[in-house]
């Protein structure tokens, strides 16, 4: 068991306060912090911090001894390879519209663009690995988001309701096809409307946002969401697409998560994110980034369902966020000073202290961790007790979900 000191990523849309305040550090930051990520990615690996001081990085101390960090059966089971990835997510301004691939998709597109020449690191990269992407965030404070495709006569209502009259055909070919296949050819009339048109459209669309976020009635939430996507991106198709989507609040210990081929979009707040360990994005706006339509309609899912909000069930000590996926695991445990837990054995683990502060004891002895701090537990450290030092301390514990 070792600290791990972890890489933070500066993107536009991130928070100046969310994760510095986490880390302790100066507040507002003088860039935004949009993810810390912890993990064995090859992009940007954390590092375990050795009791000497030195360091190494925890995909180098994963390959050079696979069976040890992983324990044989999950070695096997990984490949040799860290199955997850967790990250802290602070986000100020939306992120862009996104869908993750299914493992088979994403083994088809990175052979496919291994073969045709395509740098890795090229921006028109659509696969950067042959892995998928399914995920899950635990909210730490009020999180927003689009994610899945709304009920097909839901979203009628909502484009009638709006009285736009550019959007009339729109709404009457979803209203004559309220299915899957209605939704595939709205989205892709959407997605490639020439930028002429949609310069015209997307500001009709405002005019009827406003006075449908004036109303405050069923889709006041919805219209003010469009007109806050307007304003960042003007003319962007991506803003005619979260017409589709469910909006949905995660209210902070309640979870999201996002299967392949979800089309969905973090709006504002954080969470701790956990996925398969993967960097496959395929875009489909509010972005300036790259698009490439006929990739992202080849891999979305158009079947309309509830956003798949997941509620953490008791797990002992801990609250346990279940998913299909095998790769990951999640678990938060919230308690004070004389509540001690043990942490769960089986495999490779991360824990994160996200308030408060705790000890974590083991056979070899003992480390403690402040706010911010994180803990690399490999298969052989087995029997390890956690308590708490502070009112309030919050911890969430990373590991695949094999034998659970």
């Amino acid at each position: 068991m070792e600290l791990l000191d972890n890489p933070v990523r500066a993107y536009a849309w991130g928070s100046r306060t969310v994760i510095p305040e986490l880390l302790g550090q100066e507040v507002p930051a003088p860039h935004p912090q949009a993810e810390m990520w912890l993990g064995a990615h090859p992009a940007d690996p954390s590092q375990l911090v050795h009791a000497d001081g030195s360091r190494t990085s925890l995909l180098d101390a994963l390959g050079a001894d696979p069976k040890l960090t992983l324990g044989p059966e999950r070695s096997e089971r990984w490949e040799s390879t860290l199955p997850f990835l967790m990250k802290v997510l602070a986000a100020d301004e939306p992120l862009s519209l996104q869908a993750h691939p299914s493992l088979e998709q994403a083994r088809a597109g990175f052979a496919r663009e291994e073969a045709a020449g395509i740098a890795r690191d090229a921006s028109d990269r659509n696969y950067k690995d042959a892995n998928h992407k399914p995920e899950l965030i635990c909210a730490l404070t009020e999180l927003h988001a689009l994610a899945g495709f709304r009920n097909p006569t839901v979203t009628v209502r909502l484009l009638r309701a709006l009285e736009v009259p550019k959007l009339t055909e729109h709404a009457e070919l979803l209203a004559a096809q309220p299915d899957a296949d209605g939704l595939r050819a709205l989205f892709t009339t959407w997605i490639t409307l020439p930028q002429a048109v949609l310069d015209a459209l997307v500001p009709a669309l405002q005019d009827g946002c406003v006075r449908l976020a004036g109303a405050d009635g069923e889709f006041s939430t919805e219209a003010r969401t469009v007109l806050e996507l307007s304003e960042r991106y003007p003319g962007d198709a991506g803003v005619l697409a979260a017409l589709l989507l469910n909006r949905v609040t995660i209210e902070p210990g309640d979870a999201l998560y996002l299967p392949a081929g979800n089309l969905h979009a973090y709006l504002s707040g954080a969470g701790i994110e956990i996925m398969a360990s993967s960097d496959n994005v395929l875009r489909g706006g509010l972005t300036p980034k790259h698009v490439d339509v006929p990739e992202l309609l080849r891999v979305l899912d158009f079947r309309s369902t509830p956003a798949p909000i997941v509620a953490g069930k008791p797990d002992g000590d801990w609250v346990r966020y279940d998913t299909p996926a095998e790769e990951f695991l999640l678990r938060r445990f919230d308690g004070a000073p004389g509540s001690p837990v043990d942490v769960p054995d089986g495999g490779p683990r991360i824990l994160l202290c996200t308030a408060g502060a705790a000890r974590a004891r083991y056979l070899g002895g003992e480390l403690e961790i402040a706010r911010g701090a994180s803990l690399w537990l490999d298969a052989s450290d087995t029997d390890v007790t956690v308590e708490p030092r502070a009112e309030g301390t919050q911890l969430f514990l990373a590991s695949d979900s094999l034998g659970v």
